[in-house]
């Protein structure tokens, strides 16, 4: 089953239109709201280049998995 998901009030508008590996491959910057500066921190702090790394670093997905256990428990 196909799924058609419009990322556009995500990303940056280069890169509304890739693949989603491509999307996941790019620069954290690409997200809208994260600037250039932002990513350099990203990186300088956690090591983090690209929208894949952000979503697979272990402290961000520790926080998002604690933000899930509390809407759980509600």
């Amino acid at each position: 089953m196909a799924i058609t998901v419009n990322l556009d009030m995500l990303l940056d508008k280069q890169y509304e239109n890739l693949p989603l590996n491509e999307i996941l491959d790019a620069p954290v910057d690409a997200l809208q709201g994260v600037s250039p500066g932002d990513a350099e921190k990203l990186k300088a702090a956690f090591n983090i280049k690209t929208v894949r790394d952000l979503g697979t670093n272990k402290y961000f997905r520790a926080a998002v998995t604690l933000l899930d256990l509390e809407a759980t428990a509600r």
